[in-house]
């Protein structure tokens, strides 16, 4: 009887994870689940397949039996996917980069099974934490900063946090700053004041702000200023577009974007369903109010609307399944930039959503790693 009831325990819990692979989620709290059942798949066809033959041996229950056959469908379909999204991936690349420089220290694959289920192996880096860069209206600017073990100047990667503009640290995507520190690479990871405490363009000063200090320390912090490139996620793509597309910007040599909003008054007005973040209180909140009453505010912290010639080429990396930032505004950008003559590489996930990276050894992360490390590579190495 305890037997019986462990297994129908065990199918339950493995059902209901693998629904959130299709099933977005209506509220903030329950985001975690969408966004982490498909990066977690490999794990879900182990516990399905495991659950349907405990059930059809042990519990002979032809209901149970076909859920946990479905539910082994749902958790089957990133996988099944996954060669078709690879492949486009790397034409995309390829069509753009040419030649892609190759690196030992690369991923070999777009996936490897045994890094999604033992984790990607972490490489020894050098950290140096909370630097204190600026303190504005008594809000206090750090910076961390991640560099390999071999001391010399390297070519350098600003990160930008997401967060909707209202949260997060220099601290956040941490395993992703050791992660490319160890091919080469100084990673700067910056930080700004949050709304709505501090609205646009608050946050574009203190990234100035922080460029500035970089450029101040180079050589403390082993930056080749020569050989930079700006990188964000979300909002904090968001903000890296923004500055890299500035008329008065900083010469990058290139952009990596993941999955964040390009123009704001068209987000406003076509929020995603669900919406689980309230997409239009999050806008309001980082620009005091709606594009109604703010449409040259509006316009101006769109990056979508700064484009133009001679910008810095552009990795767009979006999720399919994305109920935040919906990939349509993703490739809205890639089609303007190549429009303007300018090299744009767009990576859509089907199965993703918002924040897919958050599973660092994830499907979706593991093929945005292994583009994102070579787009990288062509522009600064």
């Amino acid at each position: 009887m305890i037997a019986q009831v462990l297994i129908i325990l065990f199918s339950f819990v493995s059902f209901f994870v693998s629904l959130w692979v299709v099933v977005p989620a209506p509220i903030f709290s329950l985001l975690p689940l969408s966004v982490g059942a498909p990066e977690i798949s490999h794990w879900l066809i182990v516990t399905n397949a495991i659950a349907a033959f405990l059930v059809f041996v042990r519990l002979k229950s032809l209901p149970i039996f076909i859920a946990m056959l479905f539910a082994l469908s749902l958790s089957l379909l990133p996988a099944l996917q996954f060669p078709s999204t690879a492949e486009r991936a790397e034409i995309a690349m390829q069509s753009k980069l040419g030649d892609i420089p190759s690196s030992p220290n690369f991923r070999s694959s777009p996936f490897n099974v045994l890094d999604a289920f033992q984790g990607i192996p972490r490489s020894q880096v050098r950290r140096t934490l909370d630097i204190p860069v600026a303190k504005l209206d008594n809000v206090q600017l750090t910076m961390n900063v991640y560099r390999p073990i071999k001391t010399g100047k390297n070519p350098a990667i600003v990160m930008i946090y997401g967060g909707a503009w209202r949260s997060g640290s220099p601290n956040s995507n941490e395993q992703f700053s050791q992660y490319i520190a160890a091919q080469g690479y100084t990673v700067l990871a910056i930080d700004y004041r949050h709304a709505p405490g501090y609205k646009f363009p608050t946050q574009i000063e203190d990234i100035k702000t922080a460029l500035k200090f970089i450029q101040q320390h180079a050589d403390e912090y082993e930056v080749n200023l020569d050989r930079m490139a700006i990188m964000g996620r979300s909002a904090g793509g968001h903000l890296a577009m923004l500055t890299a597309f500035a008329l008065d910007a900083f010469p990058f040599r290139a952009v990596v974007n993941y999955y964040s909003p390009v123009d704001l008054t068209d987000g406003y007005n076509n929020p995603p369903f669900p919406d689980p973040i309230d997409s239009r209180t999050v806008l309001r909140n980082f620009l005091g109010g709606t594009p109604q009453e703010f449409s040259d505010l509006y316009r101006q912290a769109s990056p979508y609307q700064n484009v133009r010639s001679h910008l810095p080429p552009t990795l767009l990396i979006y999720g399919g399944r994305d109920h935040i930032v919906q990939s349509k505004f993703g490739r809205a950008m890639y089609e303007k930039l190549n429009q303007n003559g300018n090299i744009a590489v767009f990576i859509e996930i089907p199965w993703a959503e918002h924040a897919f990276d958050a599973v660092f050894n994830g499907i979706s992360n593991q093929l945005a790693l292994y583009h994102t490390e070579r787009f990288l590579a062509s522009w600064l190495k």
